[in-house]
């Protein structure tokens, strides 16, 4: 076994290990830790895959902007774990199903052969001047533009299904309605009054 191949089973232990603790954390805040622990490791897998722009990218986006707004917003929303964990048992079934489903799904993908993946391959030693990230940019605009369109929209959903999530009814909360303030009319804000005149002696 050669130190490249070491290191990949180091660094894929751990990913497990972190991704185990993600969902078995008690503590949300633990629970985003361990994912940036993931992607940390994620990341190293990539670069002993030569994927330095995936790996890069890994670190920037998901590490250092969208685990630092999560762990923002788990801290402010101050979530009531107990009444989370009350229906816990009522939902273990679906959430059963779902997960054997997700597993049927990764199991097919990672043992089926995808079309288009071979339309490219990355050599074993990149020749001078190759580029993994033109690589991944001509795959990702070309083969598998539906896909990515796909993947786009479903991550505009999951932004704006949080949005409303934070944007609740709240006691004490003052709110505008801009629809209110658009239909508003002149003889809403503006009355004339007659007074009687008066004359001074």
């Amino acid at each position: 076994m050669d130190f490249t191949l070491f290191l990949f089973y180091a660094f894929a232990a751990v990913l497990l290990g972190a991704s185990v603790g993600v969902i078995a954390s008690r503590n949300s805040v633990h629970s985003a830790l361990f994912l940036v622990l993931a992607f940390f490791n994620a990341a190293a897998i990539w670069m002993l895959l030569r994927a330095e722009f995936l790996a890069i990218a890994l670190i920037l986006v998901y590490v250092g902007a969208v685990m630092v707004l999560f762990l923002f917003v788990v801290m402010m929303l101050d979530i009531n774990v107990e009444r989370i964990r009350q229906g816990f048992w009522s939902y273990l079934p679906l959430g059963l199903i779902v997960a054997a489903i997700l597993f049927i799904e990764m199991a097919l993908v990672v043992g089926g052969k995808w079309a288009g993946l071979d339309a490219m391959p990355m050599p074993a030693e990149p020749a001078a001047g190759y580029s993994n990230t033109k690589a991944l940019a001509w795959l990702m605009f070309t083969d598998f533009a539906y896909p990515f369109e796909l993947a786009s929209f479903v991550l505009l959903v999951a932004m704006i299904a949080a949005v409303a999530l934070t944007l609740r009814a709240r006691a004490g909360n003052k709110a505008i309605d801009p629809a209110a303030q658009i239909a508003v009319k002149a003889s809403d804000r503006l009355r004339i009054v007659s007074l009687p005149a008066e004359k001074s002696n």
